[in-house]
């Protein structure tokens, strides 16, 4: 739009999205060989100030979620998942942003979020700013666990010193 400035993303320094949130299911914890299923938690955000010596409101937009697993892998993804309650999914079912360990241990999982940014100066228009601004979850521990089954004909309350129990 003429007459306004160009913004770039270093003109959006004083200008931060909130911190994503984290978490997983089974919570704090994951299977060997099952899925866990890890949820970030990103919305748009519009932040008001000066920028450039204009009063303007910058609009953050979730855009991608880079999923860092703790295992030296990663994946991004256009979406921040779901609950498998909400996904109307049983427990240890794949999800778009699940992800399956191979080794037990310890894992600090991490999500960071890159928002698309654009900017209103007061003329009801969003200037969109090339690239991405990102925000990153601090490590939310995932212990992974082997489990061992055993098919039994009681169940444990039936009879208490049964296999597995």
């Amino acid at each position: 739009m003429a007459g306004l400035p160009e913004v770039t993303l270093a003109d959006l320094a004083s200008f931060r999205p909130a911190t994503p949130q984290l978490t997983g299911e089974p919570a704090g914890f994951g299977v060997v060989g099952m899925p866990t299923n890890l949820v970030g938690a990103a919305s748009e955000q519009r932040l008001s100030g000066t920028l450039l010596g204009w009063d303007v409101t910058v609009r953050f937009v979730p855009a991608e979620f880079v999923f860092s697993h703790g295992d030296g892998t990663s994946a991004t993804t256009t979406t921040g998942g779901a609950s498998w309650a909400r996904l109307a999914q049983a427990q240890f079912t794949p999800t778009a942003t699940s992800h399956v360990y191979g080794e037990r241990g310890t894992y600090p999982v991490s999500v960071t979020v890159r928002y698309a940014a654009s900017v209103d100066f007061g003329t009801g228009l969003w200037l969109p700013v090339d690239g991405f601004v990102t925000a990153a979850s601090g490590d939310y521990d995932v212990r992974v666990v082997e489990v061992r089954t055993a098919l039994v004909d009681e169940t444990c309350r039936e009879n208490p010193s049964g296999p597995g129990c």
